[in-house]
């Protein structure tokens, strides 16, 4: 027989009754779980303000602040949002399972409940919460303004840069607030809507001279479009990039382009010349740059304009 690995984790356990909480402390410490307890809604909100949980379990039913609403809140914070919510619950009726998901819980659970059903959801959504956190640090790092939509076209989440970029924009503006600023969702919901593949893209104007355009990344699950945004303000890259760097022209409009994600191809439609003179002031951007690939020239570049 398998015995499964020892978990190192957080559990917050959020239940009213003492004899549900020592029977889920016995069964998650046997397995190596280290477990927090919240007695009500309100203590579990107050916890949420000194150390975040890998997962919660949350019980339906309490009095004063319940589990649903408790999921909301705690849903609506910076540090919950990612935080997978598994529920426990006696209910049977199937409104209450969809208002358990509705409200942003990732699991549920009956009571009396199964240790090894248990244990075995514990595992998977952690895994797959770690593994989410990991890919959006990766995109954090890459400096890149990333953002993804879910299919009612708000915010499921967004690089710093995005967000920095946005703010730039739309000051009041936040991830958190989950909705897309109003200058974004009118293109957002074109690209949604027509199913777009990578590379396809569509504008936001803002004034006659700067737009923000949104270039389709890919579908890093069925429910999202990852999308990257670009500040279209050419005169004003152009001169950062030439001033940076000692680029002619011509070479920093190259490398603007460049950093837009955009192919020779288009480049050269764009400037109106050839895709083998846009390769040559290419090697030329490479030479002055000391780099020797596109994503690298690209890198510096948005450093250079995202300051």
């Amino acid at each position: 027989m398998n015995v499964a690995p020892p978990l190192t984790a957080t559990v917050l356990v959020v239940d009213d009754t003492q004899e549900s909480l020592r029977f889920l402390t016995d069964t998650l410490e046997a397995v190596g779980i280290a477990v927090l307890i919240a007695t009500s809604g309100e203590s579990a909100l107050d916890l949420f303000g000194h150390i975040v949980p890998d997962l919660v379990l949350m019980d339906a039913v309490m009095p004063g602040l319940d589990g649903f609403e408790t999921t909301r809140a705690i849903k609506a914070t910076a540090a919950g949002a990612k935080v997978p919510i598994i529920f426990m619950t006696g209910l049977t009726e199937s409104e209450h399972v969809v208002h358990a998901l509705e409200v942003g819980g990732i699991d549920y659970i009956r009571k009396p409940i199964v240790v090894d059903e248990l244990l075995a959801r514990i595992r998977v959504h952690i895994a797959n919460a770690r593994q989410a956190q990991g890919s959006q640090y990766a995109l954090d790092a890459t400096g890149r303004s990333l953002i993804a939509i879910d299919a009612n076209g708000d915010v499921a989440w967004c690089t710093p840069a995005a967000e920095e970029l946005l703010g730039a924009f739309v000051p009041d503006w936040s991830q958190h607030d989950r909705v897309l600023p109003e200058i974004l969702r009118a293109p957002a919901a074109r690209l949604l809507n027509e199913k777009a593949v990578p590379g396809t893209s569509a504008k936001a104007e803002i004034d006659e001279d700067r737009s923000l355009e949104l270039i389709v990344v890919g579908r890093p699950r069925g429910d999202e479009l990852l999308v990257r945004i670009n500040s279209i303000d050419p005169q004003a890259n152009i001169a950062r990039l030439q001033q940076q760097f000692g680029l002619t022209q011509r070479e920093a409009e190259v490398l603007l382009w460049v950093s837009y994600g955009k192919p020779n191809r288009v480049i050269s439609e764009i400037l109106t010349i050839s895709p083998r003179t846009v390769n040559k002031h290419l090697e030329q951007v490479f030479e002055k740059l000391g780099v020797e690939t596109r994503a690298a020239a690209a890198a510096f570049a948005v450093r250079t304009i995202s300051q």
